[in-house]
């Protein structure tokens, strides 16, 4: 495969074909607050919706409340007593766990807020119940972007995020895929996926981000996987002001090249808007098409994807993009004059859909991008192609609303044990001047966006009739390296059958 890939100019979806889609949204999650000032705003996903809607792409696919995911579904990645913790932890009652909270590393950029544990429940079963769609054939793409939260550790919060859904979905697919591929466009690491599947073959991480002096400080070229797994994490290390065609001469070619070494069975996108122009923590140049350029180049593979958001804090552009990238998936190409919606003020002067680039510098030379091609290249080679796994006897159909069950799936006896690296990461250590790329504590100019009474609104009634098919409830409410200060054991799922 070349850098031209299988996407085809002058067409939204990439080939022009058309895909099943399968979108999960849940009509609470915007009522969720991180506090005032707080940059990470889950109103983003109700401004997204809202406009999706108004463009009529809820008709164009299939429109899923997801399953609240239970203690025992995050409990397959997260640690029991830091789930235990996230349950039982309010605003009311975090002075009772005052011992804990810096263990956990939850406070300033994690804070406990007024029902956090069910806004992890929902955003996790979204990812998770979107891996079903995928693993019983039923969607050829499933969408959730309230997910995406990249950042979260097996026994701690980080970047905003609790629980990891991202690895909860992966999980899930090696259930029926032997392999698969994470691809990361957030201008942060993708550091707490790529720590997940560190030593094994079976996941490959593929992240693009600013990497220096910016949070979460890890993703170093050099750091390329351990034991079983070396080679199979990949870290495109980019300066400040990286522009579409800039980015688009790394990422066409080393994902053409993942593709064609890797053959993944299905494949995990993490769509982070905060790598687009004008992002209030991020410093990447990218316009909505240019982003979304990625989405239509990995759709263009025609394997099985799972889209999810991620960071993006400035909220209108995040709506914007999700909603374009919404149509990238279904192939339709949107205009870009905004039609009126639910939150159209927000999108003025101009009430368009796409962001343009600015006239920020770009601190990515042409020599640096060749170099840095050249040697993500040079690693690929290196790699087995396409490893394999044993056979296994294939699990039984599931019907139709039993994803809850698929998602307890007992997984097997352990398979893989994370490397354990003899680095000290004292929780008492941690720097107390916040990286460049993450939240300072200041409040954001973007309080007005989606705050005040604003983000306690219900949807109305006649987007509440867009949820197609509501599913019962669950039975329950439902240059730094990597640090892995403990060994930390993840099992991962027998595949059911070779494809």
């Amino acid at each position: 495969m070349d850098g031209s890939g299988n996407s085809l100019a002058g067409s939204v979806g990439g080939d022009g074909s058309k895909r099943r889609v399968s979108y999960f949204y849940d009509p609470e999650v915007g009522n969720y607050y991180y506090g005032q000032g707080h940059p990470m705003k889950p109103h983003r996903m109700r401004m997204t919706h809202s406009l999706l809607v108004h463009y009529g792409l809820h008709l164009k696919m299939e429109v899923v409340e997801p399953f609240r995911a239970r203690d025992k579904d995050l409990c397959k990645f997260h640690a029991d007593d830091y789930v235990d913790f996230l349950k039982q932890v309010t605003p009311e009652t975090q002075q009772e766990f005052a011992k804990v909270l810096k263990r956990f590393n939850v406070g300033e950029d994690c804070p406990v807020f007024d029902g956090l544990y069910s806004f992890c429940q929902m955003y996790t079963g979204g990812s998770v119940g979107g891996a079903v769609r995928l693993n019983t054939n039923r969607s050829d793409i499933a969408i959730n972007w309230s997910g995406g939260l990249h950042h979260a550790k097996k026994c701690e919060a980080s970047g905003f995020c609790y629980v990891n859904d991202i690895v909860l979905a992966i999980l899930e697919l090696l259930k029926q895929h032997q392999r698969v591929l994470y691809i990361d466009i957030d201008v942060h690491h993708g550091d707490g996926v790529e720590e997940a599947f560190y030593t094994t073959d079976r996941v490959m991480t593929v992240s693009f981000h600013k990497f220096g002096d910016f949070f979460p400080g890890t993703g170093d070229l050099r750091d390329v996987g351990h034991g079983k797994g070396k080679y199979y994490s990949v870290n495109v290390p980019l300066n400040e002001g990286i522009d579409d065609e800039s980015y688009q001469r790394l990422f066409k070619p080393v994902i053409s090249k993942v593709m064609e070494v890797y053959q993944p069975g299905a494949i995990v996108l993490q769509c982070g808007a905060d790598s687009l122009s004008g992002d209030r923590l991020g410093c990447f140049n990218l316009s909505v098409k240019g982003h979304a350029e990625c989405v239509r180049f990995v759709r263009s593979f025609n394997v099985p994807l799972l889209l999810v958001g991620g960071g993006g804090y400035t909220v209108r552009n995040v709506a914007r993009c999700w909603c374009y990238e919404t149509g990238v998936a279904v192939g339709v190409e949107l205009e870009n004059q905004m039609p009126y919606n639910d939150y159209y003020e927000y999108f003025g002067p101009e009430y368009t859909l796409l962001v343009p680039a600015s006239n920020k510098e770009n601190a990515n030379s042409p020599e640096y991008l060749d170099s840095l091609r050249q040697q993500l290249l040079e690693n690929i080679s290196k790699l087995q192609h396409a490893p394999s796994v044993p056979f296994y006897e294939r699990p039984p159909d599931m019907e139709p609303g039993e994803e809850m069950v698929l998602m307890s799936f007992e997984i097997p006896e352990l398979l893989l044990t994370l490397c354990s690296f003899q680095e000290e990461n004292d929780a008492d250590a941690r720097p107390t001047k916040p990286k460049p790329g993450v939240w300072n504590g200041e409040p954001v100019d973007s309080d007005s966006e989606g705050e005040g009474d604003v983000h306690r609104q219900r949807l109305p009634k006649q987007e509440l009739d867009f949820i197609s098919r509501k599913l019962p409830p669950s039975e329950e409410p439902v240059v730094k390296r990597p640090k892995f200060d403990e060994v930390s054991e993840l099992a991962l799922p027998d595949v059911s059958w070779v494809n």
